[in-house]
């Protein structure tokens, strides 16, 4: 029954590259639930490596989160698991299609913006008219109206956005060769 406890008490660990990615999302719910997290982050190609032979990674990729004796994978159900343990899915069927319409919204959004660093320069230039007309029209109105007030002003989010928090920045050149580098022959 110890082991047990102590598997519960164990903050949860993230596994990613030091940037925010599909991992961003997690980090957010975290904030959200008040649970604070350690991460690790890979750098190597071998760190990714050790992770798939040891079996770690269900489908063979990350983002990944050692929380509660799992060892889970797919940024959906991690973000499913984290929201339901700690009362954030809603109180009755409506309200948890609700979340789950904005939660749909949002990993559509972060699909636009994910690759955009990671296209050759020339792409980069003609990918972000497409990304900006559709985050303004499509996604912005929608999450403003409904979050910009409500989401600041949650104590737990509020220190999540404050600086030195485990938030991460855009992505810039460093995070983009990591990526490279761990991700590709």
């Amino acid at each position: 029954m110890k082991t047990c406890k102590a598997m519960m008490a164990t903050k949860p660990k993230l596994h990613y590259p030091n940037g925010r990615g599909r991992m961003e999302s997690v980090r957010w719910v975290l904030a959200a639930a008040g649970v604070e997290f350690d991460e690790e982050f890979l750098e190597t190609k071998e760190q990714l490596q050790k992770l798939q032979d040891g079996n770690h990674l269900l489908f063979q990729q990350v983002p990944m989160v050692e929380i509660d004796g799992m060892k889970l994978v797919q940024t959906r159900s991690i973000l499913h698991y984290i929201a339901d343990k700690h009362h954030l899915f809603g109180k009755d069927l409506k309200e948890r299609t609700l979340i789950d319409m904005y939660v749909e919204g949002t990993l559509d959004l972060l699909e636009l913006i994910i690759m955009h660093p990671f296209l050759k320069p020339d792409d980069q230039q003609k990918e972000v008219v497409n990304m900006a007309q559709k985050a303004i029209i499509r996604y912005f109105p929608v999450f403003e109206k409904e979050f910009t007030v409500k989401i600041s002003n949650i104590p737990t989010i509020k220190k999540f956005l404050e600086p030195g928090s485990k938030r991460k920045p855009p992505p810039d050149d460093i995070y983009v060769r990591t990526v490279y580098n761990i991700f590709m022959p």
